[in-house]
């Protein structure tokens, strides 16, 4: 008990250390297990693959469902095509070159080089935007990546459990036939469980809030066992399945965010020790020059070309491309993978596991740190033009029949200096209280919002959704919401379009809450 607590205590310092270092948090916990375990300093004896296998399968599932619910869609819709191309056909490129730089570099028979090519060529995006908080990107480049790592694991299992698999090989079309079948069965599955999930929770009330979070981790988990036991893609259809719920709006959601963020932490906690754990760092020292060289070739030639060639039809300027193939981090799927072909009973699997531990440490290392300066020396950062969404969190009334909406004000929001009556709420909703620096008030129509207030809206039923895309609407266009072609346009009692007249228009323009000129922003920051 006094040593979990340690390794907790230790594991949440890690936490601390890798935000303020830009090293991704899988280096420390992974160096964490590796003290605990042989030729450590508690010297636990633990060799156990398959146990490792079943736990990293788990904790890989609530990692997919976290990075699901946090997908936001609306970056990631124009990114769908390119992600879907580099999580396939990409993927066959990387394991095309990586498993000839294995055979012929490094002297592998061809099953254990295309082990470690399908193995090494899934991508992490924990790894990725862990060491890119300080560096924020273009939505266009953040959607692919995020895509990319949520669908290209369930192809990447299906190689890797092919060629872990006893017996010859199957031909390639086979392999591709299957990995086609498995991807849709999961695509379908999960998108009809996130769909029917999302459906009950915003029209069934919980009895109590802190069941939402359990609710919708159990929804997205349930998606995975759904795909697995019809022998479809487990990984696709709990990674849709939680991006469905994530978009839904659904009630409590920073809450249950949060806890999600706290289930994925833990997931990763505890997968990488126990993969620290498996390890025997002595047994590294053979194989460390060839998965320096492997490394090398992935890194420097095979993700490259998946990325260059897989994205050509889409025209990305050259330094996005760049940017992607040097992003491509490795993280906790690698090596959890590395353990299906110990299970199996291949030949050589100890050295396959040891290269991918070694070649995810050296390279993690090397590009982790230098992926911020890379973005930097590319000349590539946020657009400023982009407006963030606003936090809106909605609490169901089921005995009223209505939804009590908690709206936060951000300081980049262009509702700053509108009226109240200017949001122009379709009839049935309500401004009822505005909390602005600590004090409570009832605002009256005249009343202009500033940055930081937390706003308490009442909608009936019917017009939750439209109360809501309103005040969206206001968040990214402001006061001229629907005027100036921003959606979102509300509705007066009789129904039609609240047309404004060029002096109605006038005479608003000219009220003292519009926003200063130095108040002016590009737009809303979300708040989670």
């Amino acid at each position: 008990m006094l040593v979990c607590s340690v390794v907790l205590l230790v594991a949440v310092a890690a936490v601390r250390i890798s935000s303020r270092s830009g090293l991704p948090s899988l280096l420390l916990y992974l160096g964490i297990g590796i003290a605990m375990g042989q030729d450590g300093i508690f010297d636990v004896k633990f060799d156990n693959a398959e146990l490792t296998q079943v736990i990293g399968y788990a904790a890989l599932v609530v990692i997919l469902a976290e990075g699901g619910l946090g997908t936001k869609w609306k970056e990631v819709k124009p990114a769908l095509p390119a992600a879907a191309v580099l999580s396939t056909v990409g993927v066959g490129i990387s394991v095309g070159v990586t498993a000839s730089a294995a055979h012929y570099l490094v002297g592998l028979d061809w099953r254990q080089a295309l082990i470690i090519g399908a193995v090494v060529s899934s991508t992490d995006a924990a790894a990725v935007f862990s060491v890119l908080r300080k560096v924020p990107l273009p939505s266009r480049i953040t959607g692919v990546l995020e895509a990319e790592s949520g669908f290209n694991d369930a192809p990447v299992v299906i190689l890797v459990v092919a060629f872990s698999a006893v017996g010859p090989v199957e031909h390639w079309y086979v392999l591709v036939g299957e990995i086609a079948l498995e991807l849709a069965i999961g695509a379908a599955i999960g998108l009809a469980v996130g769909w029917l999930g999302s459906f009950g929770l915003r029209h069934v009330a919980l009895p109590a809030s802190g069941l939402y979070p359990i609710a919708v981790m159990a929804i997205a988990v349930s998606a995975y066992a759904a795909g697995a036991m019809v022998h479809g893609s487990g990984f696709l259809a709990v990674y849709l399945a939680a991006m469905v719920l994530g978009n839904s709006k659904l009630p409590h959601w920073p809450a249950t965010r949060g806890f999600a963020d706290g289930l994925g932490w833990l997931a990763q906690i505890g997968m990488f020790v126990l993969l620290g754990l498996l390890v025997t760092p002595h047994d590294l020292i053979a194989d460390f020059w060839p998965a320096v060289v492997v490394g090398l070739v992935l890194t420097a030639v095979a993700r490259p070309l998946s990325v260059f060639i897989s994205l050509a039809p889409f025209r990305l300027p050259h330094r996005e491309k760049a940017l992607m193939s040097w992003a491509g981090l490795r993280g906790a799927v690698p090596i959890i993978l590395a353990t299906i072909p110990m299970v199996s009973g291949i030949e050589g699997s100890t050295r396959v596991f040891n290269i991918v531990f070694v070649l995810v440490i050296v390279y993690t290392l090397i590009q982790g740190p230098t992926l911020p300066w890379v973005a930097k020396a590319l000349k590539i950062s946020d657009d400023p033009s982009e407006t963030a969404d606003l936090g809106i969190e909605s609490a169901p009334l089921e005995r009223l029949r209505g939804h009590l909406l908690s709206v936060d004000v951000p300081g980049s929001s262009k509702m700053h200096g509108v009226e109240v009556g200017e949001l122009r709420l379709p009839a049935g909703a309500a401004v009822t209280l505005v909390v602005r620096d600590g004090k409570s008030f009832v605002p009256a129509p005249s009343t202009v919002l500033r940055r930081g207030d937390e706003l308490l809206v009442v909608a009936t039923d019917p017009v939750r959704d439209a109360t809501e895309a309103r005040l969206r609407a206001v968040g990214e266009g402001g006061k001229l919401a629907g005027w100036l072609g921003t959606g979102g346009a509300a509705r007066r009692n009789d129904g039609a379009a609240d047309t404004p007249h060029l002096a109605r228009l006038a005479k608003r323009l000219g009220k003292g809450g519009e926003d200063r000129p130095g108040d002016r922003t590009s737009g809303s920051r979300a708040h989670h």
